[in-house]
């Protein structure tokens, strides 16, 4: 049973230590699924997660509009990814996938939030690009004015829920001034004409990705989510959200593998005693337990920090993130050590955890990447 005495945390409300708790029961009935048929099981999961009413905290309610209560969304992304990884991807990516439109969207494009909540549609945001990855401000895909509409024309890659979608958030330049100021977010359905998928792309822990191909693809006017020129900005205020949330992914998996090394530990005899009694074994699961440890702290304080009405947590959540998925690394690393030739079988939960960690420390914003937002954070 995983360390739950985190919760008694200042950071959290009774509320979040309720959330916490009845998605522990419904993981432990629900999760894992079988991954044999990926976009079969993301889909499966997005349903299960919206008919159970656990996709709400993914984007405001339309109804009424507020901000999006982070620590919600890290502790739901701990607990998913610690039981099943696909299923932490599913629900991650239906509240980034709407973020743009959670935060900035006009009422008609709020529509979609009552479908992606309610896991009756599937969301994505397009915005890498294979020339620009990290370096969002130099991207090539272009929307140009034609009369009441905009015509989209270039390619996304490495879209998380990339074929399987039924909208996506997409950035391109309208042109409106040089660099990060010309760019622009639309609200684009994946039936629009000109929108194909052209690469399905094939990763080490699978999941659905894609390269996208926009053909002229022309929506309208009101499709664009705020004003001409806000998609960097727009983006930027996304990522801000939800890049705690990958270092509480991470922090999930490295619950589950300090976990598994700890009956590991207990149940393994190597030289006629419990390999628990090894102080070099009880020196590594110290170790992970501290970074375990010292990874929720940053993670949830840039949480707290962000739902105590911060405009910005630049700095903390790029600290979250990184130091909580390069740790996760490292304890992943250690628990396939202690597992021996059973942590590199296939299909064994550690060595199935050594795969999903790997992306985490590049997806929405690689590790050196948050070594130049820190170190800009603290110099100004």
């Amino acid at each position: 049973m995983a360390d739950r005495s985190f919760l008694s945390w200042p950071f959290f409300e009774d509320r979040h230590r309720d959330h916490a708790e009845r998605l522990e029961g419904w993981c432990a009935q629900n999760l894992p699924v079988a991954h044999d048929d990926v976009d079969q099981a993301c889909r499966q999961i997005v349903a299960a997660l919206g008919r159970d009413g656990w996709l709400q905290p993914t984007a405001v309610d339309p109804a009424a509009p507020g901000p999006l209560d982070v620590r919600t969304l890290c502790l739901t992304r701990e607990t998913l990814a610690r039981h099943d990884g696909l299923a932490d991807f599913a629900f991650a990516m239906q509240g980034l996938g709407t973020g743009a439109i959670s935060l900035f969207g006009s009422p008609q494009q709020r529509e979609w939030l009552e479908k992606t909540r309610r896991g009756e549609a599937i969301s994505a945001f397009a915005l890498s690009e294979p020339r620009s990855g990290s370096d969002v401000a130099n991207m090539d895909m272009s929307a140009t004015r034609d009369g009441g509409d905009y015509v989209l024309s270039g390619e996304k890659t490495w879209i998380s829920n990339g074929g399987i979608a039924d909208v996506y958030s997409v950035f391109a330049r309208t042109g409106d001034a040089p660099g990060a100021k010309g760019i622009s977010c639309f609200v684009v359905p994946a039936d629009t004409p000109g929108l194909e998928i052209a690469e399905r792309i094939e990763v080490v822990a699978p999941h659905p990705l894609a390269r996208l191909s926009f053909n002229d693809v022309r929506v309208p006017a009101s499709a664009m989510v705020g004003k001409p020129g806000e998609g960097f900005r727009i983006a930027m205020s996304v990522l801000d959200v939800f890049r705690s949330t990958v270092g509480a992914a991470a922090l999930g998996f490295a619950r589950r593998a300090l976990d598994e090394s700890l009956a590991r530990a207990d149940g393994r005899e190597l030289f006629g005693a419990p390999l628990f009694d090894l102080q070099m074994v009880q020196g590594h699961l110290a170790d992970m337990a501290l970074d375990v440890d010292a990874a929720a702290l940053l993670i949830y304080r840039a949480a707290w920090t962000k739902d105590s009405g911060a405009p910005r947590v630049t700095r903390e959540a790029a600290m979250a993130k990184l130091y909580a998925t390069d740790r996760a690394q490292e304890v992943i690393d250690k628990a396939v050590q202690l597992h021996g030739g059973d942590g590199v079988r296939r299909g064994h939960i550690v060595e199935s955890l050594y795969r999903e960690i790997r992306a985490l420390r590049i997806y929405e914003g690689a590790s050196d990447v948050q070594k130049i937002v820190i170190a800009r954070q603290i110099a100004n």
